[in-house]
């Protein structure tokens, strides 16, 4: 796909750049993460520019960092860039901008973090002198997304606040009634709000989070005081009985009110089908398919070839969102397709979204500006959105009440966006104030990668920290663990434990289901049944119609417990000393894979791991050893000079006639190609599916060293993009190690297939044009099974 302001940064980019013309007295400084700069900034140009500074006092280093040493009494950004740079300069604006920020990673990396307190300090007091409208009449970054989120400002509203300054704006939020800030809420670009937050403590951004709520309609979802929870019941192989359990087990502790929402393996159409079905059943069987829906979170564009297979399938549909048109390319996701799309959820259920801070820089489409601001702006696409539900319910004759909700994924990204806790909660507090302003029910996923410094106690410390703010839910699994996913989130239990806590509430039309259920008793206090989620299973089988005995079926539970755990799936059954305690042998079985992933992810690739496979060819990546391939993820999708040059004798040798070439990287956990019955039935198996499909593989196969799936397209780039056959489609099979948590030590393929005409474009292919079947290991999707859906997947990609 393309988009009219394509900004991916180029392999092969220079990275020590010619000096630009600087003004006098400016000095540029390269520092250490240049690299990480460049791609953060969409290129090579950007990111020397954005190390343009200040000067320093005299006889003083200059800090790394955006370097503001001093401003004038009132001075605002913009008189700011008239004193020093004689007018305005739309780098160094988004840097003052940037600089205003709490101090991330992400923000380093992106060439946006203040130098040092006391520019942070003055990059805020020169924001507090500006503006709103002069502030609205420099947009940061302009393109298609920009212009629609404008759009959707209310004009009137904007006329009532373009005079203030943002100092106050903040005073209002912080002074009014929630009544008067909604007044004024629709007035408020999605820019502004996303340059307000930076002015606030993380104790004014309680006050302001706790002060708006904006309710699903008809539901206390969103309401204050309550906290509601998506039951997220992933499995590593999609299978339906897993999905299923976890579904019990979340009910059996009373929680799960907003949506039973499955992260899919496979993005089969015949499978989010399954799936679809799977959650849709459990709802109808309880009658409560008009309390809460189902999703199953792949891409919108299969969601809806779903329910066009079978209308009513689906429930709520979703789709994740970039704050830019560059950075919804990389979901295969554009503004008139999502308007398509908004245009058709006519019925009660309308559209759910996922975001998170630091998504798009890491993508390569910061653009020079920080991401908090990105945040923000794709909560204002998600407010047009909404409004183009409400528009199509109209349309259709019924009344406006869209159900439409977001929630943020804070922590996902990794270490190169936020690494410790605190920055964690600061995120979380930034985006509940960014979401509640911009009339959204937004909910949270506070979580953390197993790579990230943030462990399974931070965590609640991190809920501690962030529940007073009242985010509309949070994510709910039966443990932190993600089965599938292999990252730390929310737990069914902490949900107990906060609710005891905080006095937060759920939903009182499932409060009085779980009353029904028998999980809780007629004052709301947890039953003998609380935590069994072999209860719930009989209350199902009853509702079914099944009339054996009750000791019938509780063993039948017991064992379909017992299936779904040998797939890897975890399943609380009681609890510890308190309700809110998990289990303690399943509490230290969590803790063991929490370990096991640590070890995963700084393991590498033994010295006989190529040498077992015949006429394998070894190459590395630019990353300088394990610490900086994992704080630094970029420097895995690129390749070394000593690499490139293996391949292009490679390709020589291979003279253009191979379809597939497979590679194999170690990817965040080596263990996941080195442990026995991994990696060896797939490949026997991927090659007699290919051979036997007509395809000709590669002999050789590419052993790549700290390599991450960016590195996979740099090396059909290489061996492809000079074929003479420009029309052939030629096809990279990556197989890289993932997800380290889950004890699987599963792997993933990435299968990417265009023609040599789009390989030939450095930089052109991407995640959006490559499909994946991810959780293989022996425990969980087969081997061989995996192998025959690679063949499938690239069968269809070569015929679309």
């Amino acid at each position: 796909m393309k988009t009219m302001h394509r900004v991916r940064p180029r392999r092969g980019m220079q990275l020590h750049p010619t000096p630009l013309s600087l003004p006098r007295g400016e000095t540029v400084v390269m520092r250490r993460r240049t690299f990480m700069k460049a791609v953060m900034l969409g290129s090579s140009a950007l990111a020397l520019a954005a190390c343009r500074k200040d000067p320093p006092q005299p006889s003083q280093p200059l800090p790394p960092g955006v370097y503001i040493p001093s401003v004038n009494e009132g001075e605002t950004l913009f008189g700011y860039l008239e004193r020093t740079r004689g007018g305005f300069d739309p780098i160094r604006y988004r840097q003052l901008i940037g600089a205003a920020n709490e101090y991330k990673e992400g923000d380093e990396a992106a060439s946006l973090a203040a130098a040092d307190a006391t520019s942070r300090a003055n990059a805020r007091l020169l924001l507090t002198n500006t503006r709103i409208g002069d502030l609205r009449a420099h947009p940061l970054f302009e393109d298609g997304l920009f212009t629609l989120i404008e759009q959707g400002v209310d004009a009137s509203a904007a006329d009532t606040v373009k005079g203030w300054t943002m100092g106050e704006l903040k005073r209002f939020l912080l002074d009014k009634s929630e009544a008067e800030v909604k007044a004024v809420m629709p007035g408020l670009s999605s820019d502004i709000i996303g340059c307000i937050v930076k002015l606030m403590s993380n104790a004014e951004l309680i006050a302001v989070g706790s002060k708006l709520f904006n309710p699903l309609p008809g539901s206390r979802i969103g309401s204050k005081g309550y906290l509601g929870a998506r039951i997220q019941p992933n499995s590593p192989t999609d299978h339906p009985d897993d999905i299923r359990w976890q579904v019990f087990n979340g009910w059996a502790f009373a929680v799960g009110d907003v949506l039973l929402g499955t992260n899919p393996v496979s993005s089969e159409v015949a499978s989010v089908r399954t799936v679809e079905n799977t959650l849709k059943d459990v709802l109808e069987t309880f009658g409560i398919a008009d309390v809460m829906p189902h999703c199953v979170l792949s891409h919108i564009d299969i969601q809806a070839e779903v329910e066009k297979l079978e209308p009513g399938s689906t429930a709520l549909w979703f789709q994740s969102l970039g704050g830019t048109e560059g950075a919804n390319q990389t979901f295969d996701v554009t503004i008139p397709k999502m308007l398509e799309h908004a245009a058709q959820r006519t019925g009660k259920y309308g559209l759910y979204f996922e975001t998170g801070q630091g998504a798009d820089g890491t993508n390569g489409h910061g653009n020079g500006f920080d991401m908090v601001v990105h945040e923000s702006r794709k909560y204002g696409f998600a407010r047009v959105l909404k409004e183009h539900v409400a528009q199509a319910q109209l349309g259709a004759g019924r009344p406006s009440a869209p159900w439409v909700h977001l929630n943020d994924v804070a922590g996902f990204i990794g270490p190169e966006v936020f690494r410790t806790r605190e920055q964690l909660v600061r995120c979380c507090l930034e985006d509940i104030v960014m979401g509640k302003l911009h009339g959204l029910t937004l909910g949270l996923d506070v979580c953390s990668t197993l790579h990230m410094e943030v462990n399974l106690d931070d965590l609640d410390w991190c809920l501690e920290q962030i529940m007073p703010a009242n985010p509309a839910y949070l994510m709910a699994l039966p443990t932190k663990n993600d089965p599938m996913l292999s990252y730390l989130t929310t737990a069914f239990q902490d949900h107990v434990r906060l609710r005891e806590k905080f006095g937060y509430k759920v939903d009182d039309r499932m409060w009085a289901f779980f009353i029904e259920l028998g999980i809780l008793d007629a004052q709301g206090r947890p039953t003998a049944h609380f935590g069994d989620p072999s209860w719930v299973y009989l209350q199902y089988q009853r509702r079914k119609g099944d009339t054996r005995s009750d000791e019938e079926l509780l063993a039948e539970a017991r064992a379909k417990m017992a299936e779904v755990r040998q797939r890897g799936v975890w399943l609380a059954e009681g609890h510890g000393v308190n309700t809110w305690d998990l289990n303690p042998t399943l509490d230290q079985e969590i803790r063991y894979l929490y370990d096991d992933a640590k070890k995963s992810i700084h393991a590498e690739l033994p010295a006989t791991f190529v040498s077992m496979m015949p006429g394998a060819v070894s190459v590395a990546t630019g990353s300088k050893d394990r610490e900086d391939y994992i704080l630094h993820p970029p420097t895995g999708e690129q390749l070394s000079d000593k690499a490139l040059e293996s391949l292009r004798v490679l390709k020589e040798a291979h003279a253009g006639q191979y379809d597939v070439q497979l590679v194999i990287s170690d990817g965040l956990n080596a263990y996941a190609l080195t442990d026995e019955g991994h990696l060896t039935p797939y490949l026997e198996r991927v090659r007699s599916e290919l051979e036997a499909a007509g395809y000709k593989v590669a002999p050789q196969p590419i052993v790549v060293s700290s390599g991450r799936v960016r590195a996979g397209y740099h090396i059909g780039e290489v061996l492809f993009g000079s074929l003479p056959d420009k029309d052939s489609h030629r096809a990279v099979l990556h197989i890289i190690g993932e997800r380290p948590g889950s004890g699987h030590h599963a792997y993933s393929v990435y299968i990417t297939a265009p023609k040599v005409s789009t390989w030939a474009q450095a930089g052109e292919v991407d995640h959006d044009i490559t499909r994946v079947v991810s959780g293989i290991a022996d425990t969980a999707l087969s081997p061989s099974t995996a192998a025959v859906d690679t063949v499938r997947i690239l069968e269809r990609l070569i015929s679309s």
